[in-house]
């Protein structure tokens, strides 16, 4: 008896001596594939690369930026911080040039009025003639960015410097304004005008006897509004910003806000042409986060695509 009870009580026990064994093992296996799991692919490794360069791009183009707002607000650039903070660069700044201030808004605001009334009509005819002189137009238009602003400048200058009156005022300026940001308004309309529904929808109004008139007041112009919106944008941005055309056509009356900032570089201490910085930032960045907020670009096609989704 005592024999046989043994021999089952190994027989019983062997069970229980290999699943310490089996349980040991079983979570090696396991834990290998946990941990590869948690290893990135290639996919995940190109995005943190792509991410990593543009966070660096990104730090490469707004660090003097950030250094230069920065040498208009202390007392002292050489001395850095340390020296303190202050607002009087940017009051003094305010107090010379507040003029070239409100003559950039008035001429940004004479380009826009001129661009929306030559513009968009133009924007409209381009988008619907196929013709080849349509498109020559076309090239003709966006010539003036292909070419130094300095050129289309002295261009202006031996065609209408002769006459005094209009070479001496502020028109002059607003013209080779006009002559930049045309294109921008003609491409971002045309880039709207061009769709198919805005054809349908006209086709059915003047199935329905509406004349041309009544289409491109009640139908054309609201469904261009994104094409509309994008182009104005651009053009106050340009025209507020624009240096080299400005400052071949400039008179010492007639100085507007790049100007004034070149001259300031070029004649003054750094912590004002700095501050002249920040006039210029604080004007141009709201033109700026006003094409982000309402999702449109120099060609009008992102809000037009947002607006056609938005639609049921």
């Amino acid at each position: 008896m005592s024999a046989t009870h043994a021999m089952s009580a190994t027989k019983d026990s062997e069970p229980m001596n290999s699943l310490p064994s089996q349980a040991g093992t079983a979570p090696v296996p396991a834990r290998k594939a946990a941990f590869a799991l948690k290893l990135p692919s290639s996919r995940g490794w190109l995005a943190a690369g792509q991410w990593f360069v543009t966070l660096l791009l990104c730090a490469f183009l707004i660090v003097p930026i950030a250094m230069s707002i920065l040498a208009g607000l202390t007392v002292n650039y050489f001395k850095g911080v340390s020296s303190g903070l202050t607002l009087r660069w940017v009051i003094e700044v305010w107090t010379q040039y507040h003029a070239s201030v409100f003559l950039s808004l008035e001429v940004a605001a004479a380009t826009l009025a001129i661009t929306l009334l030559t513009g968009v009509p133009a924007g409209y005819v381009l988008a619907r003639s196929q013709t080849r002189i349509a498109r020559l137009i076309e090239e003709l238009l966006v010539l003036p960015i292909a070419l130094p602003g300095l050129a289309s400048a002295l261009a202006l200058l031996v065609v209408y410097g002769g006459f005094t009156w209009f070479r001496m005022s502020v028109a002059f300026i607003v013209v080779g304004h006009v002559v930049f940001t045309l294109p921008f308004m003609v491409r971002a309309v045309a880039a709207v005008c061009a769709s198919a529904e805005l054809r349908t929808l006209e086709e059915g109004a003047a199935s329905l006897g509406a004349s041309f008139v009544q289409r491109f007041v009640t139908i054309v112009l609201p469904n261009a509004r994104a094409g509309i919106v994008a182009g104005a944008l651009a053009v106050v941005t340009l025209s507020i910003g624009e240096f080299n055309l400005t400052w071949m056509l400039h008179t010492p009356d007639t100085k507007t806000l790049p100007v004034g900032l070149a001259d300031t570089y070029a004649s003054l201490r750094i912590e004002i042409g700095s501050a002249y910085t920040i006039l210029f930032f604080v004007m141009t960045m709201p033109l700026l986060v006003a094409m982000q907020w309402l999702g449109v670009d120099a060609t009008g096609q992102r809000a037009n695509a947002s607006s056609r989704k938005s639609k049921p």
